[in-house]
């Protein structure tokens, strides 16, 4: 049965004069981003329920890292998977899925998201196949309660002062498996949590459609930075999470943060960038005794024939 080993979680300081941010390091997972962390515990629960077995079809909606990690999963369990999504998501994406042996069925463009949603509700009407749903899944948010915010409070009761007893940290919201795993997963371990959503915002020069990541990917928002997205979470309801505040970045400023990580030595992706500049930004505003930490959350490789670096400054 497949386990992820922990991720570390690492002080980056982009210049001498901003905060340091502790990032979790979640492109290190096996496909390379922390989608890595719903898939393995989606089917493999379903492994031992004995909701899926040998051969069996799992198909999930995604344009992108969920598909990967779901595919990787699937390889080793001897699963089928079918990846859902709109066309025009990057080709790497695809080559990915595929590599692991999964198959691509693609709906049209101007449905997003949702039509991609549908088209998997229909296909699941029809044909025997297991839907891991992550936009209602709560196992979604139950892996990161119990990994990746186990392994934040682990790490920073070992190497903080005693005084920290406040974690805060920055994500953007796709499925809100993420935000609602770390709130919920910090506070089980004893720490005061001061959650930060983070919307992008489009700014600065206009890409042409062609350059983006696809507005397929967005409900709302910019279209420079994928899976972050607006409504389609079931999981995310922001009035039960205590002391959330919820911060627009503008995606000039995460693009520009994504290759200064890059230029630090990280290989990420443009939500890590969204990420760590929100940080940046509700740094000074922050009070004593707190540990601001965020999420890498995806590798470079998967962004190459994007914006990310066809428009590279």
């Amino acid at each position: 049965m497949l386990e992820l080993a922990p991720t570390p979680l690492i002080p980056i300081q982009l210049d001498a004069h901003s905060a340091t941010i502790w990032c979790k390091c979640e492109f290190m997972n096996p496909s390379g981003s922390t989608k890595d962390r719903i898939a393995t515990f989606i089917l493999t629960k379903a492994w031992r329920d004995g909701v899926v077995r040998l051969g069996d079809v799992v198909a999930e909606v995604s344009s992108g890292s969920t598909s990967i990690a779901m595919a990787m999963v699937c390889a080793h369990l001897g699963l089928k998977f079918i990846a859902i999504m709109p066309e025009g998501v990057s080709r790497e994406r695809i080559l990915m899925i595929e590599g692991f042996g999964g198959q691509v069925r693609f709906t049209p463009k101007s449905l997003g998201m949702r039509g991609a949603n549908d088209a998997c509700e229909e296909l699941a009407a029809s044909t025997k196949v297991f839907l891991p749903r992550q936009f209602e899944n709560l196992d979604n948010a139950q892996a990161h309660r119990q990994n990746t915010a186990a392994e934040i409070a682990q790490w920073v009761k070992a190497h903080s002062p005693s005084s920290v007893d406040t974690i805060a940290f920055t994500s953007g919201v796709g499925t809100g498996g993420t935000m609602v795993g770390l709130y919920h997963g910090l506070r089980d371990h004893g720490f005061k949590v001061l959650p930060f959503a983070v919307r992008p915002i489009a700014s600065g020069k206009n890409i042409a459609c062609a350059d983006c990541f696809s507005s397929l990917e967005q409900c709302s928002f910019s279209s420079r930075i994928p899976g972050v997205l607006d409504g389609m979470s079931q999981i995310f309801k922001p009035t039960e999470i205590e002391h959330l505040q919820q911060i627009e970045v503008a995606d000039e400023q995460a693009m520009a943060v994504t290759r200064a990580l890059i230029r630090k030595g990280f290989p990420v992706g443009p939500s890590s960038g969204l990420n760590v500049a929100a940080a940046l930004n509700v740094a000074p505003m922050l009070p004593k005794n707190t540990r601001l930490v965020t999420i890498l959350c995806d590798r470079m490789e998967r962004y190459f024939s994007t914006e990310l670096f066809t428009q590279w400054q």
